[in-house]
């Protein structure tokens, strides 16, 4: 049997191009890193909030009219001291509230969402269209859409973990493009 050098470029160069990664490390990785190092890749979440009995844990992203860009929502994270029922819409109405601020995942960047965003303990309202309803027990939970999630312009992507007493947390991670 003969004994090969895997960097012998002389006699076999693709060889070396395709398996050498000492010279040239090839990097597959998935749209979120890329969006990521480009400062397209935003985080949006509620931070740890109780919502009473009877209530569930809101969290909204509006992609405004005219903003020329889709998000493409990457994964919806979080968890929860209690089980519940994750519920994730499109449209839906939050009453009061706070409105976060995304976080750009390319630390230090200066690049903002184009998203409007809200928050809030409660119901929500309006006539939303259900896109994807799961029970969950306490504890984390995460549901990977890796972009298959789009919202275009004028839509809006509501999340809610509730009903009951609870403790939770929801993250939504999209891109912008």
């Amino acid at each position: 049997m003969n004994n090969y050098n895997v960097f012998n470029t002389e006699h076999n160069p693709i060889y070396m191009q395709q398996n050498n990664p000492y010279t040239s490390p090839g990097v597959n990785e998935g749209p979120e890193a890329d969006a990521a190092k480009s400062g397209f890749l935003f985080i949006l979440n509620t931070g740890s909030t109780s919502a009473g009995s009877g209530s569930s844990l809101l969290l909204q992203a509006t992609n405004p009219n005219g903003s020329g860009k889709k998000l493409y929502i990457s994964r919806i994270t979080g968890g929860t001291t209690a089980a519940a029922t994750l519920t994730i819409a499109s449209g839906g109405t939050i009453t009061g509230g706070t409105t976060p601020t995304p976080f750009n995942a390319l630390f230090g960047s200066s690049t903002t969402s184009v998203a409007t965003t809200k928050q809030n303990t409660g119901s929500l309202g309006g006539s939303p269209t259900t896109c994807m309803v799961m029970q969950v027990t306490s504890g984390l939970f995460d549901v990977d859409f890796t972009g298959s999630l789009i919202v275009q312009a004028n839509q809006t992507i509501s999340v809610t973990l509730g009903t009951g007493t609870l403790t939770g947390a929801i993250n939504l991670t999209w891109w912008e493009v």
